[in-house]
Parts: structure tokens; sequence; C-alpha cells
């Protein structure tokens, strides 16, 4: 594979592979060293990637099992869960705060969620994979992936109502 064909192939997903390292690791430095050692791997790799059916998929696998391996290692000791790419212009300062407010409570739920409902709810919501795609890539049944989604996106919204709620009754 040469590198215009590689690019091609690749560069497409390259947004979607960094979402899910910045939505796994600390932060944007990490993230986009998840994303250049992956890139490197793959282009190490290149002869191969045309026995994968989807290389994208294949991509966002490596993704996921770099950012754990980082996660658990002793670098990456103080590492936690950060992402922050909301903002809204043109709306009363009032309002950005409360949806500024909205947005940093949804991701601390989303922090508080089981590992494996952090990333259906990263690769079904934020990054808009197909069930199908998301079974694949994590090695499950497609209806496990829909169970799981709803699970998590039950204790976000029960948390959400409950902490909106509180004091109002």
């Amino acid at each position: 594979m040469k590198q215009s064909e590689f690019l091609k192939t690749v560069m497409p997903f390259k947004d979607k592979v960094f979402r899910v390292a910045k939505r796994l690791l600390v932060s944007t430095e990490e993230a986009e060293d998840a994303t250049q050692e992956l890139y490197f791997k793959l282009w190490r790799n290149r002869s191969k990637l045309k026995d994968y059916k989807s290389i994208e998929a294949f991509a966002m696998t490596m993704t996921k099992n770099y950012c754990f391996d980082r996660l658990k290692s002793k670098q990456a000791s103080n590492l936690k869960l950060i992402h922050s790419n909301y903002q809204e212009k043109d709306t009363p300062l009032q309002r950005r705060v409360e949806l500024n407010d909205s947005v940093s409570l949804v991701h601390k739920l989303i922090e508080n969620l089981p590992e494996q409902q952090k990333l259906v709810i990263q690769l079904r919501d934020v990054e808009e994979y197909e069930f199908d795609e998301i079974a694949k890539m994590l090695d499950l049944q497609p209806t496990a992936v829909r169970v799981t989604l709803s699970r998590a996106r039950k204790t976000i919204r029960e948390q959400l109502t409950k902490q909106h709620n509180y004091g109002i009754s």
C-alpha cells in the first residue's frame, strides 16, 4: 500500500479516533499521542490492512485498547477523564452558565459509568456509529450493545432528574 492510498483509507476517521482517545484519556495531548501512535502502528502494518473488512472498526478497537493500556500503566496513574468540547455563541451569559453546568454534569455522570457503558455512549451518541459497528469493535452482540446503551442512558437520565429536582419538592 502506497502512502497516498494509505492516507485516503485512514485519514477520514482520524477525528473519530481522536475523540474516542480524548474521552478515555486525560488531556488533548494524551489523545493526540494516542492518535499518533495508532497511525504509526497502522502505517507499520499497512500491508495487512486489506485483510480487514472495516479498517475503521479495527482502528477504533486499537484505539480503545491502547487507551486502556495507557490508563493501566504506572505513568498514567494520575490520569482521569476530562472532556470539554462544548461551546455555544450568541447566548445570554446566564443561559450559557446553565448549559455549561448541565454539560459538565452529564460528563461527570458519564465518567462514573462502568467502562463498557462509557464506551458505548461515546461510540453511539458522540461518534454516531451503528449498533453493528459498535458490536464488532467491542466484540459484543448488537443486542448487548443496545441493552448497555439503554442502561447507561437510564442511569444518566435518573441522575440528571435527581440533580435538577433537588430541593424543589
